[in-house]
C-alpha cells in the first residue's frame, strides 16, 4: 500500500517541477522582450540583441536610368521591381515575408526552450486577461507586433497551433493587433516627421508629444480588443437564447 501511494505522488511531483518557474526563465523572457521590443535598433554592435536590425532588409536594383546636365541618375527599388500587379506581384510580396516569419519562429522556439513563454504566462496573465482578455503567454507576441507586423502574426500563429490560444482569444489578440499594427515602428518612420514642422511663428506645429500619440494609439488598440470581446460575449448570449 505504501509503495502504491508513493507512486500516486510521483506524476504530480512531476508536474509541480514542470510547472515551476525559475530565474532562468525570467531571464529568458526579458532577454525576448528586449529582442523583440525594439529598444536596441540601432547600427551599433548591440544592434545584434534586436529582432528587426538582425533581420536586415533585401538590397536594392535598379529600376530606370535618367541622363540630365548633372550626369547618369538611377532610381532603385527593392527586388521586387516596379509596376508589379496581379497574383504574380502577390506572390512577390509574400516572399518578402518568409525570411521574417521563419527568423520570428526559429527564434521564439529558442525563447520557449528556455522558459520564457512559461514565465510570460505566470507573470502576465493576471495583466493581459483583464485587459484584453488573452493569457499571459500572448505576451512576447503582443511585444513583437509593436514593431514587426510580420513578426507578431508569426508568432500568434504559432500559439495558436499549440492551443495557447482559443478562437475567441485570438479574435481578440487579432483585432489589437489589427489596430495601428507595428505601432512603433510605421509611427515613428512615418508620423515622427510631423513633430519637427514648425509653425509660423516658431513654435511646434504639433502641440503634443511622441509618448503622447503612441499612448493614444496603444489605448486604440486596447479598445478595440475589448470591442471584439463584448461582440462575441454577445454573439455567446444570442446562442443561448436561441437554444
Amino acid at each position: 500500500m505504501a509503495s502504491s501511494n508513493l507512486n500516486d505522488k510521483k506524476p504530480e511531483l512531476a508536474d509541480d517541477k514542470e510547472k515551476k518557474v525559475t530565474i532562468g526563465n525570467y531571464i529568458s523572457l526579458i532577454m525576448a522582450c528586449v529582442f523583440f521590443s525594439g529598444v536596441c535598433a540601432t547600427n551599433q554592435w548591440w544592434g545584434i540583441f534586436d529582432f528587426t536590425t538582425i533581420n536586415g532588409s533585401f538590397g536594392k536594383v535598379v529600376t530606370a536610368v535618367s541622363q540630365n546636365a548633372d550626369g547618369i541618375h538611377t532610381t532603385m527599388a527593392n527586388f521586387r521591381g516596379k509596376g508589379g500587379s496581379g497574383a504574380i506581384d502577390g506572390f512577390m510580396f509574400a516572399l518578402t515575408l518568409v525570411p521574417t516569419v521563419m527568423f520570428a519562429l526559429a527564434m521564439i522556439t529558442v525563447f520557449d526552450h528556455y522558459g520564457a513563454l512559461k514565465a510570460a504566462r505566470q507573470m502576465l496573465t493576471p495583466i493581459l486577461r483583464p485587459l484584453i482578455g488573452v493569457p499571459g503567454g500572448a505576451g512576447l507576441a503582443l511585444i513583437a507586433s509593436l514593431q514587426s507586423t510580420d513578426g507578431g502574426a508569426a508568432l500568434t500563429r504559432q500559439l495558436k497551433d499549440d492551443n495557447i490560444l482559443t478562437d475567441k482569444e485570438l479574435n481578440n489578440f487579432a483585432t489589437f493587433q489589427m489596430t495601428a499594427d507595428a505601432l512603433i515602428t510605421n509611427f515613428l518612420s512615418s508620423g515622427a516627421v510631423l513633430f519637427t514642422l514648425l509653425a509660423a511663428d516658431g513654435k511646434p506645429a504639433v502641440p503634443v508629444s511622441i509618448g503622447a500619440c503612441l499612448g493614444i494609439l496603444f489605448l486604440g488598440k486596447i479598445l478595440a480588443a475589448n470591442i471584439m470581446r463584448v461582440i462575441q460575449m454577445g454573439g455567446k448570449i444570442n446562442l443561448k437564447k436561441s437554444a
